[in-house]
């Protein structure tokens, strides 16, 4: 978490409906390699896969907290049949009904999937239109492989057999239970307060936890209090709730201790690709574990301007704020430049444009020019570390 520059994303849909369970296990896989190299991009602390349908080639997300999923568009396309509708809910605890389907065939690289149960989804709301998403690969489907992923190396393989990866130097172990939809949950504890926390690929931050878990009052741990909208789900951002940063000496997860972690309270309780993004990590759906290698010592940070802003209609608004006596920024700004970037008169393609590749990324101080109540104001901002 070295920089709340945006909004962090957590699909992560959970189906409430009975019917579901048996839906996750349909499905076989083909392989035509002892270990299959899968192609993988790793984009905004997100990781994405090209995949194959019908000689077509779509964009998917490779999210171990959601199931599979294919857009609205996908479905139409393949005239696809309903198998049945209910409810799923997803991070931000937003509900919506859904179609469920079954995807007759995947191709990703040289491994076929077949007859795989899939939820379709709209993504063209939200920010989710700006990744160009048309599915995601979720833990129904990946639950029938072993999984090796680094995120530095843009490196995705799998394997049918556990002994085709090697396991040396796969010191840290983390025993999960699945899901009904197969997605992992680890049990561990915060201040002495029992979590279990979703295994989330498709959460693009480090640690998430409910507000229960921390006391703004408890002086003995380093905080920040938050207010605002902190992540988008699958079907949009949350609503506005006072929250808070916090750092815990250790956090113990596994058989291993981990030091100094800082973690953000919301709606759900995960663990992301900024914790992960230092690891080589293989995922065993056999034997309910999850192993990892260190391969960086990058050790947590909060570095921040102390805002967040979403692009609604194409227009920046701030959504999320530390309460910082020191910040100008409030909830509702309207952006209208930073650093003279015209961020006030752009159309979709712009927004999106910006919204992934944001002006102020990687600089420590910004000039900012906002709207508040019909007034124009500029500040000049200098990014802060919190909680050292």
């Amino acid at each position: 978490m070295k920089k709340i520059l945006y909004l962090f994303f957590a699909f992560y849909i959970i189906t409430i409906s009975g019917q579901g369970k048996k839906f996750f296990e349909t499905g076989e896989v083909i392989l035509k390699n002892p270990v299959e190299k899968i192609n993988l991009k790793y984009t905004n602390q997100l990781p994405f896969v090209q995949v194959s349908i019908n000689g077509k080639s779509y964009n998917f997300l490779f999210d171990s907290g959601a199931p599979t999923v294919i857009s609205s568009a996908v479905y139409k396309e393949l005239n696809l049949e309903k198998l049945h509708k209910s409810k799923v809910k997803d991070s931000q605890k937003n509900k919506q009904e859904q179609i469920f389907t079954e995807l007759p065939e995947m191709i990703v690289d040289n491994v076929v999937f077949k007859n795989i149960g899939a939820i379709v989804m709209d993504f063209t709301v939200s920010e989710m239109e700006c990744f160009k998403m048309d599915g995601i690969i979720g833990a129904n489907q990946m639950a029938k492989l072993f999984w090796r992923v680094n995120y530095s190396e843009n490196s995705l393989e799998t394997s049918k057999d556990l002994s085709n990866f090697d396991l040396n130097g796969y010191d840290i172990v983390f025993p999960f239970e699945a899901k009904p939809q197969k997605t992992p949950v680890i049990e561990t504890k915060i201040l002495n307060k029992k979590i279990i926390l979703t295994f989330d690929t498709g959460f693009s931050g480090r640690l998430k936890a409910d507000p229960s878990f921390y006391d703004p009052k408890n002086a003995a741990v380093k905080g920040i209090q938050t207010y605002g909208t902190n992540a988008v789900g699958a079907f949009g951002g949350g609503k506005p709730e006072t929250g808070s940063i916090f750092k815990l000496s250790e956090l113990s997860l596994g058989n291993k201790d981990f030091p100094n972690q800082i973690i953000m309270t919301g709606n759900s309780n995960l663990i992301g690709n900024e914790f992960l993004k230092d690891f080589t990590f293989i995922l065993d759906w056999k034997n309910n574990k999850i192993y990892l290698k260190r391969i960086k010592n990058d050790p947590p940070k909060l570095e921040s301007f102390g805002f967040g802003y979403r692009f609604i209609d194409a227009k920046p608004v701030v959504v999320f704020v530390f309460e910082d006596k020191d910040l100008p920024i409030k909830i509702g700004d309207s952006i209208l430049s930073i650093d003279a970037v015209d961020l006030d008169h752009l159309n979709e393609e712009s927004a999106c444009s910006y919204f992934i590749n944001r002006v102020e990324k990687d600089k420590d101080v910004i000039d900012i020019k906002i709207k508040r109540d019909g007034a124009v104001l500029d500040f000049k901002l200098n990014k802060k570390e919190y909680l050292k």
